[in-house]
């Protein structure tokens, strides 16, 4: 048996390499180049080679995964890290960086990763467990401690999130990409309630983006209105395009609410670009001015009247304080999200978005009306939208049309979808997953994208619900009981 297992590993292994080598071929292996006004060529058969090599090695681990075969796994995990770790260490000392597999060193940190996890997946195998099992391992638990387990791993990401300003490896850039992250993070939890709570598929959510952003870029640059005037302002305005679109179009279902709302936020868009007296048109807005702390101005010279926050506090100026305020604003403006999100799911208004998630027609008989709940979720996510625009203008201190576009939308649905529809935990990891990892990644270049889409389609693979699917009623009428049968 064992031996059978090994041979047909081996031989879908081999088709999937050669597939790889063949297709890898053409797009990798040679490179068009400009010699002297003519058209020349590079091959690269060795980068075909290391692909094909690398689809062998993970589909050879796939399919023994499959078969519960944990050795492998720990042994290539083990050997990869011995020989990468020899690689990194003895580099400079003993000059042998043609012994690593990669020139660029995060991709060899990225090779260690892969083989800890290999590691830790085999030892899990051994157990009888399985390493993209451990949600359910948790979820199989007796509630309080489910429940005692969220509540101290959200404790201490907030602790994390809170002092992250004032560890000492902290520079600018990792707070920039901390404040990126947790705008998607604010907007995937917005999305969940319509998408996740709800059931309604918004592929139109980033229209509700723009209006947050244009007003307050419109109100602060024409009228004078500061950010805290103009945040709520902006999430109410957000809240009434949501209204507006869900009036007639919330009778629809399925595909046709999804084209709906793809064509809103396209219309959207479109509206922003030729409406040049109203929005800037493709030039977008400039000179948005920031935020202010109890009047107090991040900028070095202050407006006529105002103080500033560094001649306050009688401290240097410095560009980092405006950063870190922003990072605080947008942190504060997430968990206030959160909260409300998971508070408003024990409510009656959460419990008939669950009931009209899982049977319309069931709902309906209960005297749950569809249009003015699902009315309700749609208005909340686009206020939530609505505030996160509104942080994203006075961040970025210019917006035009381009940043509103439908891949906008298709980022924060695939957050919510590959996190786990409803989940928001699932959240977290799915935006580090898809928003901190290629921004990490930088230094590839182009490898960064192929290496976030190699982990989208592997995580679908494995967990094709979700990292963090979680479909139950948030409250019971009745504790859930398990039945048991017996043999008689």
């Amino acid at each position: 048996m064992f031996y059978k297992i090994i041979r047909s590993s081996l031989k879908d292994s081999l088709i999937a390499a050669l597939l790889v080598a063949i297709l890898f071929i053409e797009l990798i292996g040679i490179r068009t180049l400009d010699v002297g006004g003519k058209l020349g060529y590079q091959t690269r058969f060795d980068a075909v080679l290391y692909a094909a090599i690398i689809v062998f090695v993970g589909k050879m681990l796939f399919s023994l995964q499959r078969y519960n075969i944990f050795l492998p796994s720990f042994i290539i995990g083990f050997i990869g890290i011995v020989w990468l770790g020899i690689g990194l260490i003895f580099t400079d000392i003993l000059d042998i960086s043609h012994f690593l597999p990669f020139s660029e060193p995060i991709l060899n940190w990225c090779l260690v990763l892969s083989c800890l996890v290999l590691i830790i997946s085999g030892f899990l195998k051994k157990k009888g467990n399985n390493l993209f099992e451990l949600s359910s391992l948790i979820k199989n638990k007796p509630q309080f401690q489910r429940h005692h387990f969220i509540y101290y791993l959200a404790l201490l990401l907030i602790i994390v999130a809170f002092i992250l300003p004032t560890l000492p490896f902290v520079d600018r850039v990792l707070i920039d990409r901390s404040i990126l992250i947790l705008t998607y993070i604010m907007l995937g939890w917005g999305l969940t309630i319509v998408v996740g709570l709800a059931g309604l598929l918004d592929l139109g959510y980033v229209a509700f983006y723009a209006v947050g952003a244009y007003s307050y870029a419109l109100l602060s640059t024409v009228y004078g209105f500061n950010f805290w005037i103009c945040l709520p302002i902006a999430g109410l305005l957000a809240a009434s395009f949501g209204i507006l679109l869900g009036l007639p179009v919330l009778r629809l279902r399925g595909d046709y609410l999804a084209i709906v709302t793809l064509g809103f936020g396209e219309m959207i868009r479109v509206i922003l670009i030729n409406w040049t007296s109203f929005s800037g048109g493709p030039g977008g807005i400039n000179n948005i001015p920031g935020p202010s702390l109890f009047g107090f101005s991040f900028t070095r010279i202050p407006n006529p009247g105002t103080q500033s926050f560094h001649d306050f506090f009688d401290i240097g100026f410095s560009t980092t304080h405006r950063i870190i305020f922003l990072y605080y604003i947008i942190l504060i403006l997430a968990l206030i999200t959160n909260y409300i999100s998971l508070k408003l799911r024990k409510l009656p208004i959460g419990r008939a978005w669950e009931a009209l998630r899982e049977d319309e027609i069931a709902s309906r008989a209960l005297g749950i009306n569809p249009t003015k709940t699902k009315l309700t979720a749609f208005a909340l996510g686009a206020m939530i939208a609505g505030f996160a625009g509104c942080f994203f203008a006075t961040k970025q201190n210019f917006i035009s049309p381009e940043s509103f576009n439908f891949m906008e939308s298709a980022i924060i649905l695939a957050i919510v979808v590959l996190g786990g529809m409803g989940s928001q935990m699932g959240v977290i990891l799915a935006t580090m997953i898809l928003i901190a990892l290629p921004e990490f990644l930088r230094e590839l270049e182009l490898y960064r994208s192929l290496i976030s889409g190699l982990v989208m389609v592997f995580i679908m693979v494995w967990r094709p619900k979700g990292l963090l699917y979680h479909r139950e009623p948030t409250v019971r009428l009745f504790e859930k009981t398990e039945l048991v049968f017996v043999d008689k």
